[in-house]
């Protein structure tokens, strides 16, 4: 049976947002996906609206759009950027454009998407963030505006607390993404330190982040609002890896 709610993930083309549309499709929900390349799912409950999130006039629209056609009660942001770099090689560019895609978009969604959340009593939101906001090498831009989506969740979760609605941040560690696998290719020395930094000795899956977000998105877990949950092996522990 079709649930006559929705659920709306941004960056469902690959990875972390792919998993959380397929698990979210798999209970029952119409699932909107926003990014710029169409997803690789396929099934009769998947609507894609294709946008640039880095556009966020566009983005604003498409969202008032969506909020007037689906009732959305459920709300991932997942979509994000990275421009790799050390501080002194940084642009104010890359911060503008990392910045908007992670952190514009899921403000402009979660203002188009709580009133309606409001009426009905009840809504989460789940972002991704990344253990990069704990520190590591070349991230400044990255960490920063990934920092940004706990600040922002921690906020909003004050402002909706009493409407029924709960904000809350998954931070993944290591995961294995297509980009992850590219630059660490399976059985090179690259990827096994990696392997060798995460105390349970293995690669996160888009899967294992994607679990951590169906909990919160649960019904069941109107308990839990402005947290952090970490899904990263460990790392968060020994202050080593990252993704």
């Amino acid at each position: 049976m079709v649930s006559p709610e929705a659920a709306v993930v941004t960056g469902a083309s690959s990875g972390i947002g792919e998993a959380v549309a397929r698990a979210l499709l798999e209970r029952g929900l119409m699932v909107v996906t926003l990014q710029r390349s169409a997803p690789k799912i396929k099934h009769p409950n998947l609507h894609f609206r294709q946008i640039d999130l880095t556009d966020l006039e566009a983005t604003k629209s498409l969202a008032q759009q969506l909020a007037a056609e689906f009732p959305v009660r459920y709300l991932v942001n997942n979509a994000g950027a990275n421009r790799p770099a050390l501080l002194e090689d940084a642009t104010i560019d890359d911060l503008q454009y990392v910045t908007a895609v992670t952190l514009g978009a899921a403000m402009v969604l979660m203002q188009a998407f709580v009133p309606a959340m409001r009426a009905a009593k009840f809504g989460r939101i789940v972002s991704v963030s990344s253990r990069a906001i704990l520190g590591k090498t070349y991230r400044t831009v990255y960490a920063s505006a990934k920092a940004g989506l706990v600040g922002m969740a921690r906020t909003v979760a004050i402002e909706v607390g009493g409407d029924g609605i709960t904000v809350n941040v998954v931070v993944p560690g290591p995961v294995a993404s297509d980009l992850f696998n590219r630059g660490h290719p399976e059985g090179s020395a690259k990827r096994q330190t990696v392997i060798d930094s995460i105390l349970v000795r293995r690669v996160g899956t888009p899967e294992d982040i994607a679990r951590a977000v169906l909990f919160l998105l649960d019904r069941e877990s109107g308990f839990i609002t402005g947290q952090a949950l970490f899904v990263c092996g460990g790392t968060s522990v020994t202050g080593t890896g990252g993704a």
